[in-house]
């Protein structure tokens, strides 16, 4: 729990249920107020993922719309947003207008009356990606069992799967651990699915025959190159487990990249 959920009861209550549904939702707070504002500094809100306001209060409809464009930046990115939202005089005189980015903070217009300034710190709440591993094999079982340890949302992947759609900033990552059992058909619905990480337990020869088979069938070197071959980081992982945990710290390093807004080696 942050800390901005832990100073109302009633976000508090509703973010321990979100979380526990898995919903991705945002704690708006306003940081800074100028002239006159119906919100001040330490108001807070829950959001969806729409940015519609569940619980808390951040002031009229004045701020609505910036607070909901913020909120779906923040599910998108993964970074949080810093909006700044005054009267048109006070952009013409900082010389800026609405939709503009300077130094992290998007700045925006508030038509409210009361001619107002106000700032607003958006910080989202996501849910651990869904971490989908297809296979039954000893490193499959290992993954699942360590990854239960680390809180992860697990889900079974199978080669005649229909998953579920992907609310707007959930993850999906996928691990193909059958090692030998329905490699090709695992491989072919993997590549089909919303996901931003893939990765195959297996050798790069075996990954590349495997592969081959699937370019014959018209699937694109885009959509192959996205698939991590062998999986894991290198720990010289021999056992079942050793490589489960190698995996387990490829998914983190993959996620933590995202969340710090870092690009990949390839980026």
């Amino acid at each position: 729990m942050t800390p901005a959920e832990l100073t109302d009861k009633d976000i508090a209550e509703l973010a321990r249920e979100m979380r526990a549904s898995g919903r991705p939702f945002a704690i708006a707070t306003v940081v800074r107020t100028a002239g006159s504002t119906a919100a001040k500094p330490g108001a807070k809100a829950l959001l969806d993922e729409s940015g519609t306001i569940l619980q808390g209060w951040i002031g009229g409809g004045c701020v609505r719309s910036a607070l909901a464009k913020a909120t779906h930046r923040a599910m998108q990115d993964g970074q949080p947003q810093l909006i700044s939202l005054h009267p048109q005089d006070v952009l013409d005189e900082k010389g800026v207008t609405s939709g503009d980015d300077v130094d992290g903070m998007r700045f925006a217009r508030n038509g409210c009356p009361s001619k107002g300034s106000i700032d607003i710190f958006v910080e989202m709440i996501l849910p651990l990606p869904e971490l989908m591993v297809f296979g039954t094999s000893p490193v499959a079982q290992s993954l699942v069992t360590l990854a239960r340890e680390f809180q992860w949302t697990l889900a079974e992947g199978t080669s005649d799967m229909t998953p579920r759609t992907l609310a707007p900033g959930e993850k999906r990552m996928i691990v193909i651990a059958t090692q030998g059992k329905d490699d090709l058909a695992s491989l072919r619905t993997a590549l089909a699915l919303q996901a931003e990480f893939i990765a195959f337990v297996g050798s790069r020869l075996k990954f590349a025959a495997l592969a081959e088979k699937l370019a014959d069938e018209g699937i694109s070197q885009d959509s192959l190159s996205r698939v991590n071959a062998p999986a894991g980081l290198p720990i010289d992982a021999v056992t079942p487990q050793e490589i489960a945990l190698s995996i387990l710290a490829q998914l983190t390093q993959e996620r933590r990249r995202h969340l710090r807004g870092e690009r990949g080696d390839d980026g």
